[in-house]
């Protein structure tokens, strides 16, 4: 492998006058500084992996062999959500396009930055329906941020410099690079496109907020006596965790994050009230309802957030900061509107702040933080300890316990949900598929991490159904020897399908237990030379883990839990986020017959008159 000074002087060679189009795509990627990609080779990207292995056998950058498209883009998506860089991931023509689309979509719901290229068939063949030919350029248009079919190889880098500046800027999102076979192979005099020099009219993302809404914006949290900040995904695209927390203790401000937020704000801090919307806690839930404000940061108001859009947040003014003016005012409209990137315009209002020696008052918001406090001990999230099985809860506590500082991914399904909940993960630490819910995005985006941070540990938490997506990539794990650990919530269901046929659908079970052709996870771990445990028992199940997270390897630990456990709280589709179930029902009874709170001091049972008489305030 080339030390880093040795491949700058590489790149600085006076390259050969004539190249061809899969040396100049290859040589633009490691200029965009790509070490690693995530592919599997096909007949049209063929000439593309030709150019690939010469720079393989130099040291300059490591191709991951994948067994199926799907999990290169995963996988691809997880490195960059673990790193901040651009993923890159290959695929063939036609079914190996098709292959990636799933994980194109994941990103893209979830603003990941990707560059995808795939092969496609010579340009004289497209629209001749020839061998392994499909339109993915038209297939993928609603679901990249941008893409190019490319018909010139003098094109190629500029279009991968455009597409790495596309990926990455604004709010981040997947770019796809179609190249046909002919492009591939044909030579021509080659000059290279430097980062960072390519020049987009007409695309510009606005950074700096407009220093007039900031100012209202700081008006509005001065005046709120009840504030919350909800942050999203955004926030952490924009690495906006230190701002983040200095507004919080600036103005004494809980906060709750959504599922792609998680890791933005400490959540051992005593202002987190951890996620909220459709399993969040019933403390941020709550919150959210009863808020006098709502700062939404890098949030886009999804409707397993929001519940019944009407009543979400419906006492509270908003101020939405999205990097993304089509976010805003999408769903909700704020009062006021901040467009930019995120990081940039909380460095702008703290530094208004901290000129104008704007301050808050010790108890600013006492009131409000006594009661969310009161809401945090009569709700807490529960971990069942059932008499003879395990709970999924408990073994996701553990493994939080033993592995505080891990990379976690998550599959799709009730064990996500029970992981958000439980784990408390700190920045890019928390890699899940929230947007679109892909099962099968677990194992793969551990890959994923893995590869990028070899020396950190990543944990896979898994559903058995969903491990079953993709259960194929123990092949790409046994073979570049990735220490990724899987932790399987099997409890022989799509748990959170038999959940909602439980709730909704007087429990007609159609086609969501797993048992039958249920496999051996341990025996099928060990045909890849990968090893494994299974754990039923309490007493059994902190050893297990510790074992699992000793070994020098990939290990598969098949937690055997128990097979009706429901994940609450847990929002009703078309209720508001105030009305969840799974609440003990003497404490429902008392939200329910709760008196109005004093919007300025917080004083409890004020309604009986038009004032407040703790502090005065007309109601």
């Amino acid at each position: 492998m080339l030390s880093q000074s040795d491949s700058e002087r590489e790149i600085k060679k006076v390259l050969p006058s004539r190249q061809t189009g899969a040396y100049a795509l290859m040589d633009s990627l490691r200029r965009h500084g790509v070490k690693h990609i995530f592919g599997y080779p096909g007949g049209a990207i063929l000439p593309i992996y030709d150019e690939l292995y010469r720079f393989e056998s130099r040291g300059e950058m490591q191709h991951i062999l994948v067994r199926h498209e799907q999990g290169a883009a995963h996988a691809a998506d997880a490195y960059a959500r673990a790193t901040g860089k651009v993923g890159v991931c290959f695929g063939t023509s036609g079914p190996g396009a098709t292959n990636l689309v799933t994980g194109i979509a994941n990103a893209h719901m979830d603003s990941i930055p990707m560059v995808i290229v795939t092969g496609q068939v010579s340009r004289a063949a497209i629209g001749t329906d020839a061998f392994q030919e499909t339109d993915i350029f038209g297939i993928t248009l609603p679901i990249v941020k941008h893409s190019y079919l490319v018909r010139n190889p003098r094109d190629i880098a500029r279009i991968v410099a455009e597409a790495f500046h596309i990926a990455a800027t604004g709010r981040p999102g997947p770019v796809l690079i179609d190249v046909p076979k002919d492009v591939g192979l044909e030579e021509f005099d080659y000059i290279p496109v430097e980062p960072g020099t390519v020049k987009l009219p007409g695309y510009r993302p606005t950074v700096k907020g407009n220093p007039r809404q900031i100012k209202e914006a700081i008006a509005l949290i001065r005046q709120s006596r009840r504030p919350l900040l909800y942050v999203g995904g955004g926030a952490i695209s924009a690495g906006a965790h230190a701002e983040i927390l200095e507004l919080a203790e600036m103005f004494k401000i809980p906060v709750t994050t959504t599922l792609m937020g998680k890791g933005a704000f400490d959540e051992n801090h005593p202002l987190s009230l951890g996620m909220l919307g459709m399993h969040g806690t019933a403390y941020a839930n709550f919150a959210v309802s009863e808020c006098d404000l709502l700062i939404a940061v890098g949030a886009r108001f999804d409707d397993r957030v929001t519940g019944k859009l009407s009543e979400f947040a419906p006492h509270a003014k908003v101020i939405h900061i999205d990097i993304d003016p089509a976010e805003v005012g999408k769903n909700r409209q704020p009062d006021v509107p901040v467009v930019g990137d995120v990081r940039q315009v909380l460095i702008d209002l703290l530094r208004r702040c901290r000129e104008e020696n704007i301050s808050t008052p010790a108890d600013f918001t006492q009131a409000w933080l006594e009661r969310i406090n009161r809401w945090r001990r009569d709700y807490p999230l529960q971990v069942p300890q059932p008499a003879n099985e395990l709970s999924p809860q408990e073994v996701i506590v553990e493994v939080g316990r033993q592995a505080p500082h891990a990379y976690y991914t998550t599959d799709v399904g009730q064990h996500q949900m029970w992981a958000a909940q439980f784990l408390k993960n700190g920045p890019r630490r928390w890699i899940s598929s929230a947007g679109l819910g892909t099962m099968g995005f677990g194992l793969p985006a551990a890959m994923g991490v893995q590869v990028a941070l070899p020396n950190e540990q990543v944990i896979c938490i898994a559903g058995d159904a969903s491990f079953l997506m993709n259960i194929q990539e123990l092949g790409t794990v046994a073979q570049y020897g990735l220490k990724v650990k899987v932790l399987i919530i099997n409890n022989c269901w799509q748990g959170m399908v038999r959940q909602w046929q439980e709730t909704f659908y007087e429990g007609r079970y159609a086609a969501s237990n797993m048992e039958a052709g249920m496999p051996d996870f341990v025996m099928l771990a060990n045909a890849f030379g990968i090893q494994g445990r299974v754990v039923s028992e309490r007493a059994s199940l902190s050893d297990a883990i510790a074992q699992m997270l000793s070994h020098d390897g990939a290990f598969i630990l098949d937690a055997r839990v128990s097979k009706n456990e429901n994940c609450y709280p847990m929002v009703a589709p078309g209720k508001s986020n105030s009305q969840m179930l799974g609440l003990p029902e003497i404490k429902k009874l008392e939200k329910a017959t709760e008196l109005i709170y004093c919007s300025n001091c917080g004083a409890k049972n004020v309604a009986s008159n038009n004032f407040c008489p703790e502090c005065g305030t007309k109601l």
